[in-house]
C-alpha cells in the first residue's frame, strides 16, 4: 500500500527537537471499522415523496496511540433521515486511519491528531457515505465540509470548563 506524506511546508533545516530531521505526517494505512446503514421503511420508504426528509449529522473524532510515533485516529459519521417521526434511512460509518508522526513539538500533537488527520480521512468517509446511501436506494447523501479546527477548539473549551468545574467542587 503506498503511503502519503504530508511535511510542514517549512524550509526550515532543523525542527524543534533539534535533531535536523523535518517533521513529517504519514498516512500508513486507512479501514472501515463499522459500516452500517439501515432502511427500515424499505421498500415503501424508496417511493416519491411530498418533501425532503431532515438528516441529523453527527461527527466525532477520537485518536488513540499505538506506539511513540503511530496514533489510530478514528472518525465517526451518523446520519440519521427522517420524515416526521419515521426513520427513512439510518447510516453509520467509523472509518480510521493509522498515521505515522515524527519530529513535532509536543504542543502540535493534539491538533495533528484532531485537526489535520480527520481532514485527510473525511474525503475518503464522506464518499463512503454516499455510496451507502445511493446503494441503500436514496440519492447520494454528500456530506458537506466539515470545520475540524472549530470541532476541536470546542472540544478543548468543554474540556476546559469541564475542569474548572471540578475544580470548583473540590
Amino acid at each position: 500500500m503506498a503511503k502519503d506524506t504530508i511535511g510542514t511546508g517549512a524550509a526550515a533545516p532543523t525542527d524543534a527537537k533539534g535533531n535536523g530531521e523535518a517533521p513529517t505526517l504519514n498516512v500508513m494505512a486507512q479501514y472501515v471499522k463499522d459500516l452500517s446503514f439501515e432502511n427500515p421503511g424499505a421498500p415503501k420508504s424508496l417511493g416519491p415523496r411530498e418533501k425532503a426528509p431532515a438528516i441529523n449529522i453527527n461527527v466525532n473524532v477520537n485518536a488513540n496511540p499505538l506506539s511513540e510515533t503511530e496514533f489510530d485516529v478514528v472518525l465517526t459519521l451518523n446520519a440519521e433521515a427522517k420524515n416526521d417521526q419515521t426513520v427513512v434511512f439510518n447510516v453509520e460509518l467509523v472509518y480510521g486511519g493509522v498515521f505515522r508522526v515524527a519530529n513535532f513539538p509536543q504542543e502540535h500533537m493534539l491538533p495533528l491528531l484532531f485537526i489535520e488527520c480527520p481532514r485527510i480521512l473525511f474525503p475518503f468517509a464522506r464518499q463512503i457515505v454516499a455510496d451507502a446511501t445511493r446503494n441503500g436506494g436514496f440519492p447520494p447523501l454528500l456530506i458537506d465540509p466539515i470545520d475540524f479546527a472549530q470541532m476541536f477548539q470546542q472540544r478543548m473549551a468543554e474540556e476546559k470548563a469541564k475542569s474548572e468545574v471540578s475544580n470548583q467542587v473540590n
